[in-house]
């Protein structure tokens, strides 16, 4: 049976498997930390060019979250030294940013989490590098629907089966793969909390949306079938048929009537193309 426990918004928590609901105050300081993250993809536009390094890339988010008064969140997180995630074509997610060069055609995204005075602003976008074609296009196009009709689904009274089933739907009508080993979660002042947010599901089904809940939506979406495999390096997930992956992510907050996104674009670049 599903737990929730309300808490204040400076309370120690713990991972217990409760669902936290939060109050005003709360959202206020995710607000706060999911504009950063979102100005800082926003700001990391210009970067997005066949040539860059992806090390160049994080580099640059690692320094913009500092001025910010932030520190990534990543960065030290079960061993992980990078202050970002950046996933290019047959990636799924937690791509390791090195000395790869981004090339025309490339489809990458990019996960930042800013951690701000607590608060964890967790979001990524999609790019599109030079001459993207036309099936890569459509995926980004298809998933950035996908999270958005996600969206539309989180409000009070409605489960979270609801939100995935909307997103199953919709990937799959275009004969795409959700993928099934990675899911969305609650997030606030923990980086990763109670409950899971699946991309799949049957409406009805899963943990009641309430007020004060807080969590992301981050559906990958895969042009082939849905299974990723784990590389050597014990982060990378890739698609087993190397197809191409897109995802989209935002932080929400769940209202008396609806849903407050967090980490949307202050600069209206949602979804590529940013030019």
């Amino acid at each position: 049976m599903t737990e929730y426990v309300t808490v204040s918004s400076d309370a120690p928590l713990s991972r217990n498997g409760a669902i936290h609901l939060y109050g005003r105050d709360a959202f206020d300081g995710m607000h706060r930390a999911g504009r950063l993250a979102a100005e800082i993809l926003d700001a990391i536009v210009p970067l997005m060019v066949p040539g860059t390094e992806t090390r160049v890339i994080d580099d640059t988010i690692r320094e913009k979250m500092l001025a910010g008064g932030a520190v990534p969140a990543t960065l030290g997180y079960r061993g992980y030294t990078h202050s970002s995630c950046i996933s290019i074509n047959h990636v799924v997610c937690h791509g390791i940013p090195s000395d790869r060069v981004l090339k025309d055609g490339d489809i990458v995204n990019v996960d930042v989490t800013p951690l701000l005075d607590g608060w964890h602003g967790d979001t990524s976008r999609m790019y599109l590098v030079g001459d993207v074609g036309l099936k890569a296009r459509r995926l980004v196009e298809v998933t950035y629907e996908c999270l958005m009709l996600g969206i539309e689904q989180a409000k009070p009274g409605n489960t979270m089966g609801d939100v995935a089933h909307v997103i199953q739907r919709h990937a799959e009508k275009h004969r795409y793969g959700v993928v099934r080993d990675f899911c969305g979660h609650g997030v606030g002042r923990l980086f990763h909390d109670a409950p899971e947010v699946v991309h799949v599901g049957r409406p009805g089904t899963g943990p009641e949306l309430r007020p004060g809940m807080i969590f992301t939506i981050e559906p990958m979406i895969n042009i082939g079938r849905p299974d990723v495999k784990l590389l050597d390096d014990g982060w990378t997930a890739v698609t087993r048929d190397r197809s191409l992956s897109a995802q989209f992510e935002h932080s929400i907050g769940i209202t008396e009537d609806g849903c407050e996104i967090f980490t949307a674009s202050p600069g209206g670049l949602h979804q590529p193309p940013y030019a």
